[in-house]
């Protein structure tokens, strides 16, 4: 009989994948528990396969952009603008007055 036919895929620990990605266990783990990251749990604590820590690495992977040759345009970047406030007032005729911060009324020496 084979050795490799009962064989199981080696499962790694949290502190593994930390320290593979530079992130925290406590990090790996709240992942893995909000579904962000695939995991495995076999009982009560997280596990993963070398398949879910190539997927998560490539889930993190970050690319760089294309750089545009001479004959192809690169979109426009959109600007976000600041929002316009409404010119006027609105007329409820109850006009409203900032109070003295509480920092500042308790260090003023008294007038009396």
């Amino acid at each position: 009989m084979p050795k490799d036919r009962g064989a199981l895929p080696p499962l790694y620990y949290p502190a593994d994948i930390a320290k593979a990605i530079g992130m925290s266990e406590w990090w790996v783990k709240e992942q893995a528990r909000r579904g962000r990251i695939p995991s495995t749990k076999p009982g009560r604590a997280y596990r993963f396969t070398a398949e879910q820590f190539a997927e998560i690495v490539r889930m993190y992977e970050v690319r760089p952009a294309i750089v545009a040759g001479p004959q192809t345009q690169v979109a426009a970047v959109a600007v976000l603008k600041k929002p316009v406030r409404d010119p006027q007032p609105p007329r409820s005729g109850v006009r409203l007055r900032a109070r003295m911060p509480r920092r500042a009324a308790l260090h003023q020496p008294d007038a009396a």
